[in-house]
């Protein structure tokens, strides 16, 4: 058995559930949250993985909630971390005044500029585009001309030194007061800022259409498409950006990719993958 503490779960209160696990907080400890990611986030590696980026991110001078401690869960493993008091996530407010959805979304992409500018210790964050390569050679999953595709395209990628979340989306950056914090960096790396973009744009423009995306991020598949339609007119400063959806929607396939990296898809989950890549492909690669 490790050293890790046990949490005995029965004495904290459950306050936020998103796609990678639930929250919890507890009286007698009012300044720290419980995260316990799912279950196939929540092995030691895993978690401990979290943990240490976390404390890296933190270390580059983005703002993210200080990360305490590794703990056990009965058979898993979680994190307690610092509890930003009257916090809520860009999605969630979108949810609460949909006539914010517009700011919010200029405000994401203010910080994300801001995370994007940030220097990234290439030594200890992984190469989002040697990533992207190594689940490429994966990839069986694929038809040979998609994947050839989509090869032929991350071979234009540059390496780079930008620090990228890997999870870039509305639920992930949280507010509180006139403070914003990221969160849910497990993901985070080096790398071409699109790849992030191009994430965001799958969450608000393909996603957007499924039930599960949509109570998961707490807005309508309209609102989504609004979220979209205004990030990418503060992004590029037009608003006319369809030649920055087509980019968009091309690493939107990448993302898709990226995914079997860090979570071994199931059966059922490359069959949708593929279907969706197949999508994207045609509708951007084909062009």
């Amino acid at each position: 058995m490790d050293s890790y503490p046990q949490i005995d779960l029965s004495q904290w209160q459950q306050v936020g559930e998103g796609g990678n696990g639930k929250t919890y907080i507890n009286s007698a400890q009012p300044d720290v949250i419980l995260k316990v990611n799912n279950t196939r986030l929540s092995t030691l590696e895993a978690v401990r993985h979290e943990y240490e980026v976390s404390k890296a991110v933190g270390s580059l001078g983005i703002p993210v909630p200080r990360m305490h401690d590794m703990v056990r869960v009965g058979d898993v493993y979680a994190t307690i971390s610092e509890r930003i008091v009257g916090k809520q996530s860009l999605s969630r407010i979108c949810h609460d005044h949909p006539e914010r959805i517009e700011e919010m979304a200029r405000l994401l992409c203010e910080k994300g500029k801001e995370l994007f500018a940030t220097p990234c210790k290439t030594d200890f964050f992984t190469s989002r585009r040697q990533q992207m390569m190594q689940a490429l050679s994966g990839a069986t999953f694929l038809g040979k001309k998609t994947l050839q595709k989509i090869r032929d395209f991350a071979e234009t990628i540059q390496e780079n030194d930008h620090c990228v979340h890997g999870d870039y989306q509305m639920g992930n950056l949280i507010q509180a007061g006139d403070k914003c914090y990221w969160i849910d960096l497990d993901r985070f790396a080096h790398g071409d800022p699109m790849f992030d973009i191009g994430h965001l744009y799958l969450v608000c423009m393909v996603y957007s259409s499924m039930k599960q995306a949509r109570e998961l991020f707490h807005m309508e598949e309209d609102q989504l498409h609004r979220f979209w339609d205004a990030f990418a007119t503060a992004y590029t400063g037009q608003s006319n950006h369809s030649a920055f959806d087509r980019l968009a929607g091309k690493y939107a396939a990448l993302d898709i990719v990226l995914r079997t990296i860090f979570v071994k898809p199931t059966f059922l989950e490359k069959l949708f993958f593929k279907m969706h890549i197949n999508r994207l492909v045609k509708q951007f690669y084909e062009q």
